[in-house]
């Protein structure tokens, strides 16, 4: 089996790492913002976001699982 050409190389890495920026880098960039600027928005700034969340949206599914966004709970020791 020949070896592939270098464009060959070249296109596979950068679908790669697209496919990875795409679904797992700017997803959970997303989240984390959404999760540190969810009360403080602007009528813009939660339109913005809700855009981004429609455009991102196969990679937030993604990743989830993977997120625990509960606030935490309260240990009263007795």
């Amino acid at each position: 089996m020949p070896m592939p050409s270098f464009n060959t190389l070249l296109l596979l890495g950068l679908v790669g790492v697209l496919g990875v920026t795409y679904l797992v880098l700017a997803p959970g960039a997303l989240m984390a913002w959404l999760h540190r600027r969810w009360h403080g928005m602007g009528k813009v700034e939660r339109l913005l976001s809700y855009g981004l969340v429609f455009l991102l949206f196969p990679g937030l599914i993604l990743l989830s699982p993977f997120v625990n966004l509960r606030p935490a709970g309260r240990y009263d020791k007795p």
